[in-house]
């Protein structure tokens, strides 16, 4: 079985219309669906926006249905030197927690500064960064770049953040500290929880806004969400257990 886990229901609302589904659980005021998406055992789950709610979603996919793995989708803003466009899907391969930390009279310091990782495991010490497991990232870009769709396909650092973005000036400061890709809300978390479980995990957003002074009329959700959505199918499809 595959987990899917996105945020809010504009990114799962292909998705739900392409599951065959077998049931449904809930869980506190979370709810689970089993299915089946283009032969593949699939548990999906639309967990809210942020950290603490990506976390839970994920914890509670994962000792559900003991899956083997777990993607994590929707959608993201771009920094501006990233090369990636509107609409564009990209594919993590390392997620920062962007904001964990201190702020000192130097600027901020990740949690290496302070000392004390974030997750230590019998494998791993990690402070902020998060790689992305090569047995389901390389595997995923086969399968993408052999789609006409995706034909600006980008992978790169992913970082998360409990703050949206919304001037340039901290985009220049964020692409400085992090030379990142995208941003989101969700990814460093679940990729947590996941090594915390031993489950490899994948990360992919469309593209929503390129990171900038803030200014929604130029930002595209819905076009983002699909491509996210349609790039998560062809993973699924193409997925060899």
């Amino acid at each position: 079985m595959i987990a899917l886990l996105a945020s809010v229901d504009a990114e799962t609302e292909i998705l739900l219309n392409e599951i065959e589904v077998a049931g449904t659980v809930t869980v506190g005021s979370t709810s689970l669906l089993e299915g089946t998406l283009r032969g593949r055992r699939v548990a999906l789950c639309t967990g809210g926006m942020g950290k603490v709610n990506a976390a839970h979603a994920a914890t509670l996919l994962l000792t559900r249905f003991a899956p083997s793995s777990i993607v994590v989708f929707g959608v993201g803003g771009a920094y501006p030197s990233s090369g990636a466009r509107i609409g564009d899907v990209v594919l993590a391969h390392e997620e920062i927690a962007g904001d964990e930390g201190v702020l000192t009279n130097e600027g901020f310091k990740d949690t290496e500064f302070i000392g004390i990782p974030l997750l230590k495991t019998t494998n791993a010490t990690i402070y902020n960064t998060y790689p992305a497991p090569k047995s389901l990232l390389e595997p995923a870009l086969r399968t993408l770049r052999d789609r006409e769709l995706f034909d600006n396909l980008r992978v790169g650092p992913f970082v998360t953040l409990s703050t949206c973005t919304g001037t340039a000036a901290r985009a220049r400061e964020l692409e400085e500290c992090y030379h990142g890709l995208c941003e989101n809300m969700e990814g460093a978390a679940v990729a947590q929880v996941a090594e915390l479980h031993r489950t490899p995990w994948l990360e992919l957003r469309g593209i929503s806004n390129i990171v900038d002074d803030r200014d929604p009329s130029k930002w595209d959700i819905p076009r983002a969400a699909r491509a996210a959505q349609h790039a998560v199918i062809r993973i699924v499809e193409a997925w060899k257990p």
